[in-house]
C-alpha cells in the first residue's frame, strides 16, 4: 500500500524551491539560505507540519554534507560548541507548546538583522579579537532552540562563527557537523510531540530527488568561490532571512 502524501499542486510549487535553497545550505552558506525553508513552505502548510516534513530531507543532506567535508572540520571549536546547541533542542522540546515557531522565527530575525547591522556598521579589524566564549555558548544554545521550532539554527550560530573568520572550507565541514547532531537530536522529540505521521513521510520522500540536487549544486560552489564572495553570499542569505522571519513574527502579532 502506498504511502499517503500531499497532492495539492501549490504545495509542490513553495516546497521544491525550499527543499533546494536547504540543499544549498549544507554546502557551507550556513543556514542563512536554509532558514527560508520552513518560511517558505509555511505558506501553504502550518510550521509544524512544514518542519516535520523536512526531517527525513535534512538527514539526506546532513549525510551528504559530512560525507563530502569531512577533512575540514574544526573539532576542538564542534566539541566545545553542540553540549550547548544540544541544550537548545531539550529547551526547545520543553516549550514547543507554549511558544508559537512565528514568534521564535521574529526573534531569530531581529537577531540576525542586529547581527548585520553590527557587522556592516562596526566592521572588526584583522586584528580584531575573537568573540568570547560565554557568547558562543549563548547562541550555540540559541541555534539548538531555533532549529527544533522552525529549523532556524543557522542565523544564531553564524553569528558567533563567522567572526572567528575560519576558511570557507573549514566553516562549511564545521556547520555540517554541527547541524548532523543538532538534527538527529530532533527525531525522538518530534516522534513524542506527535509531528511524525505517514503523510508527512510520504510527501518527504516525493521531495527526497530534489535534495541531493541542491546540495550538488552548493558543495560546487563551495569549493570554487573566493573567501571574500562566500561570506558577501551568507550575508545576503542572512539578510534575506532575517527580513523574513521578522515579516513572518510581525503578521503573527498584528493578526
Amino acid at each position: 500500500m502506498p504511502l499517503p502524501l500531499i497532492t495539492d499542486w501549490h504545495f509542490y510549487a513553495f516546497a521544491i524551491p525550499a527543499v533546494l535553497l536547504l540543499g544549498i545550505s549544507k554546502s557551507g552558506f550556513g543556514a542563512g539560505f536554509g532558514s527560508l525553508a520552513v518560511p517558505l513552505m509555511a505558506m501553504s502548510v502550518s510550521v509544524p507540519k512544514a518542519a516535520a516534513i523536512l526531517m527525513p530531507l535534512l538527514l539526506v543532506m546532513d549525510l551528504m554534507g559530512i560525507h563530502a567535508f569531512r577533512r575540514h572540520v574544526d573539532w576542538p571549536l564542534f566539541r566545545r560548541l553542540i553540549p550547548w546547541a544540544l541544550l537548545g533542542t531539550v529547551i526547545g522540546t520543553v516549550l514547543f507548546g507554549y511558544l508559537s515557531a512565528p514568534v521564535v522565527a521574529g526573534i531569530v530575525g531581529i537577531l540576525t538583522l542586529l547581527f548585520l547591522a553590527q557587522r556592516l556598521l562596526f566592521p572588526p579589524r584583522a586584528d580584531s579579537p575573537a568573540p568570547p566564549h560565554w557568547l558562543g555558548h549563548l547562541l550555540t544554545t540559541t541555534s539548538g532552540f531555533t532549529s527544533f521550532v522552525a529549523h532556524a539554527g543557522g542565523p544564531p550560530l553564524n553569528a558567533y562563527v563567522i567572526p572567528l573568520r575560519l576558511p570557507p572550507l573549514l566553516f562549511t565541514g564545521t556547520m555540517a557537523y554541527m547541524f548532523f547532531i543538532i538534527n538527529l537530536s530532533k527525531w525522538v522529540p518530534y516522534g513524542f510531540l506527535g509531528l511524525l505521521n505517514w503523510e508527512n513521510l510520504g510527501t518527504s520522500l516525493a521531495l527526497l530527488p530534489f535534495a541531493p540536487i541542491g546540495v550538488f549544486i552548493g558543495v560546487r560552489i563551495a569549493h570554487r568561490i573566493d573567501p571574500l564572495w562566500f561570506y558577501r553570499l551568507v550575508y545576503a542569505g542572512m539578510f534575506l532571512t532575517g527580513c523574513k522571519l521578522v515579516w513572518d513574527g510581525a503578521k503573527h502579532l498584528i493578526g
